[in-house]
Parts: structure tokens; sequence; C-alpha cells
């Protein structure tokens, strides 16, 4: 059964860095694309940076443009989330996922599976 499960998560202050990792068992993930996606208290779940299998082109939500950096190593079947200067906006849930599909950038449907999420905790 394929797992995805994220590590790194925690408390941090606001302008520190925090890097997430994901290990994916269970199948290779080298031909699917790969995405952060975060959701905070009270909001919906949002796409923070996507990684395809083709070309390695990236996505970044506006707000963590030039902050954080999304990586793979399918070697290790694991994709990496560097966050640096941090927010405190940017306290969430943070999930990573992966997609078979093309059209990945779309959202969360198109994303079919899941890790269990990491807590991300910014303190200003």
């Amino acid at each position: 059964q394929e797992q995805l499960a994220e590590a790194g998560g925690g408390l941090v202050q606001a302008g520190g860095s925090l890097r997430l990792s994901c290990a994916a068992s269970g199948r290779s993930f080298g031909s699917y694309a790969l995405g952060w996606f975060r959701q905070a208290p009270g909001k919906e779940r949002a796409l923070v940076a996507t990684i395809s299998w083709v070309d390695i082109s990236t996505y970044y939500l506006d707000s963590v443009k030039g902050r954080f950096t999304i990586s793979r190593d399918n070697a290790k079947n694991t994709v990496y989330l560097q966050m640096n200067s941090l927010k405190p906006e940017d306290t969430a849930v943070y999930y990573c996922a992966a997609s078979p599909y093309s059209d990945y950038r779309r959202g969360a449907s198109r994303f079919t599976s899941w890790g269990q999420g990491t807590q991300v905790t910014v303190s200003s």
C-alpha cells in the first residue's frame, strides 16, 4: 500500500527556517508530480508548491515565492520543502501529496496520495 510520510515540522520564530521532507513507500512516485499543501485553522487547503516529474518544473504560491524551495530525490522517493524567512501567516498543517495527472496544478482534486500532515508553527 502506497504511503507518504511527512517529517520536519515544528515551532520556529519568525524569520527562521524549517525543512520538511516527505518519504514515499509502497510504490515509486518517479512518474508523479509531487506537491505540498497547507491548511490553517478555519481555512481551505491551499496548494503551496509543486514539482513535476518530467522537467522538474516548479510552481509556488505567490506568498511563498523567494522563500520556499521544493525539490525531489527520485532515488530516495522523497520530496522536500525548504522554508526560509518564515512568517506567522505560514503557520498551518503541511501535507505532501502525489498526482499522476498532467493537470496537477489545478489543485487538491488532482492529487491521489496524501501524507498525514505535519504541523508548522511560526511565532512572532
